[in-house]
């Protein structure tokens, strides 16, 4: 239930949580040298500050960890439209690698992940230091939390910063992405006894349990070669090294072992609408292992930014929502589903509840107006977009100067859409991306309708554009069956690796408009098909930076991007980190 917040904070007072979130280190500034202890008397409270780090920003919001996984790939782009999206050319440095240590995306995502791991430090302390019934299952929590937090950082900076929770005498650590992933593999592992099944101890997807362990243990040996030897120039990984445990086989089977325990366990099941995984009502989702709880209530309002940030400024669920006309996917994206557009995943239609579809098509002549903006005083009616990947021309309602949208009796109006930036310019999302210069990602002002636009996740309407109920998911079991796939066949097994895609693919329905057909299933196999399929599923998800360093993509040449060299597979430490001579800077950088 959304209710149930993170260790039910709602029985902690609003002032008691307000003041665990002021109160934690700004890494920035002191790299753990200041652990706050004001919280330590307090175990769910600070557990719950620790939590609070994945949805406050750093994991839902496009701008954080989503803007170094995604605008960096073949996948994703943010480009300067126009008037729009210049700031200081901070969007386009990601795509076009040319970001540097000041970036300040760079900066901002350093002071988020290591403030999480400050959070985390706390909570451990305080489990630790207590006699409450739930001290193991709390202390356990907040390790694998820190874990998550410093594998993230490592990930990303190939570096991080450590101070033992337990000792206050004990001095900072640098640890590195090649030795330090073994360790983080045999920490998790060790506090598997410790967590929770979900579903029990009042644990549910959004909390750390036993589950969650096996998705980030299984995502931690997937990409163990790639930590162990990031800058290979080859990209010629050794996937299928020795596990660390010794004599349980290799990284490879390891992620088969953990993704089998949780497609085996019976606590999840894939959903016949993909779209299902990303709805406004998603808490309950039968996928979803670990993931970002998020409700439009007093605490956390939650971020609709993964579906703000493709929807026109002209596209309007309803008369006091908008989008912002940013992101879109590549060329190269949009042309791997070639033959492929009849993927349940791809793109789905929405249906009214008196049958009308919505079609998005110039056939639309209006929808009903029954369907209301949750909350709304007084009610707005609620205009939905279809979901997946919008291409082409686009339709929907227009806001008169009177503040509501165009009806036409008690119905709203379906209208051609035109940009709200370019007023003569027709919204249509072309595939294309026509840059003048193409090696930068910059619009002319009659340019910015360029892009398909991503919609999987479903734009919530209540309480402003800012605001969602959405659940952003971690780990799910769509992604579980994608590694269990990668693994399979980086170990020689296609056949095996074939059977699990054709899961993903068959398991997904498409929806009665086209008579609930599934998506077809794949009949040949081979490392460029198989990354393709990665890109089906977990598009948007946060995953496909590493998912193109394993295949020895993310190099290459692209849409405004030239071809990189190995030290861009990690990023820089922010300057106001290096200036304090405590870390020196990653290769390539200096």
């Amino acid at each position: 239930m959304k209710t149930k917040t993170l260790l039910s904070i709602k029985f902690l007072t609003l002032f008691s949580f307000i003041f665990l979130l002021n109160s934690c280190t700004d890494l920035n500034e002191v790299f753990l040298d200041e652990i706050p202890g004001n919280t330590v008397s307090d175990p769910a409270g600070s557990l719950a500050a620790a939590y609070d780090r994945l949805g406050d920003g750093t994991f839902v919001d496009h701008g954080a960890i989503f803007a170094m996984q995604e605008y960096t790939t073949d996948e994703a782009i943010l480009p300067t439209r126009g008037s729009d999206w210049g700031d200081g050319g901070k969007w386009r440095d990601m795509h076009e690698f040319t970001w540097s240590s000041t970036n300040s995306i760079i900066v901002g995502n350093w002071d988020l992940l290591t403030n999480g791991i400050t959070r985390c430090i706390t909570a451990i302390q305080s489990a630790e230091q207590s006699a409450i019934p739930e001290k193991k299952l709390y202390a356990a929590e907040a390790k694998a939390l820190m874990a998550f937090y410093t594998y993230t950082t490592l990930d990303l900076y190939a570096q991080a910063p450590y101070k033992d929770p337990m000792d206050t005498k004990a001095t900072l650590q640098i640890l590195k992405a090649d030795t330090q992933i073994d360790k983080l593999i045999t920490d998790v592992e060790a506090l598997i006894p410790d967590l929770a099944d979900i579903g029990t101890q009042r644990t549910y997807q959004g909390r750390f349990t036993k589950q969650a362990a096996y998705a980030f243990l299984a995502n931690m040996y997937l990409n163990r070669a790639v930590f162990k030897d990031r800058y290979n120039a080859s990209s010629n990984f050794n996937f299928n090294e020795p596990a660390v445990t010794g004599s349980t086989g290799t990284d490879m089977d390891r992620v088969i072992y953990y993704t089998s325990l949780l497609i085996d366990s019976g606590k999840f099941s894939l959903e016949s609408d993909f779209f299902k995984n990303f709805a406004r009502d998603n808490n309950n989702g039968k996928e979803l292992i670990f993931a970002i709880s998020q409700k439009i209530d007093y605490i956390r309002n939650g971020s609709n930014s993964f579906a703000y940030v493709c929807m026109e400024r002209n596209q309007r669920a309803s008369a006091a929502n908008r989008g912002t006309n940013a992101a879109c996917i590549t060329p190269e994206f949009y042309a791997s589903w070639d033959g492929n557009h009849d993927d349940p995943r791809f793109e789905q239609h929405y249906q009214y509840a008196d049958g009308t579809w919505f079609m998005n098509d110039g056939t639309d002549v209006s929808v009903p107006a029954t369907d209301i903006v949750p909350k709304s005083s007084p009610a707005l009616p609620w205009f939905h977009f279809n979901r997946g990947i919008q291409a082409g021309l686009q339709y929907g309602p227009i806001l008169l100067a009177s503040g509501s949208l165009e009806m036409v009796g008690n119905r709203i109006k379906v209208s051609p859409l035109f940009m709200e930036k370019s007023t003569g310019t027709r919204m249509n999302f072309t595939p294309s991306l026509t840059f003048a210069d193409p090696t930068k990602s910059v619009f002319a002002q009659n340019e910015i309708n360029q892009g398909a636009r991503v919609f999987k996740y479903e734009f919530d309407p209540e309480g402003g554009n800012g605001n969602s109920n959405v659940d952003i998911p971690l780990f799910r079991l769509g992604g579980i069956y994608a590694m269990r796939a990668e693994a399979y066949f980086r170990k020689g097994s296609a056949g095996l690796a074939m059977i699990d895609l054709n899961k993903l693919r068959t398991s997904r329905k498409r929806e009665s408009l086209y008579g609930n057909a599934p998506g077809k299933a794949l009949t040949a196999l081979d490392s460029d098909q198989l990354y393709k399929e990665l890109g089906f599923e977990l598009y948007w998800e946060l995953q496909r930076r590493p998912q193109s360093i394993r295949f020895g993509k993310f190099d290459l040449a692209g849409t405004a991007k030239a071809a990189s060299q190995p030290f861009r597979r990690a990023f820089p430490i922010p300057q106001t980190v290096i200036d304090q001579k405590v870390f020196k800077q990653n290769q390539g950088y200096n």
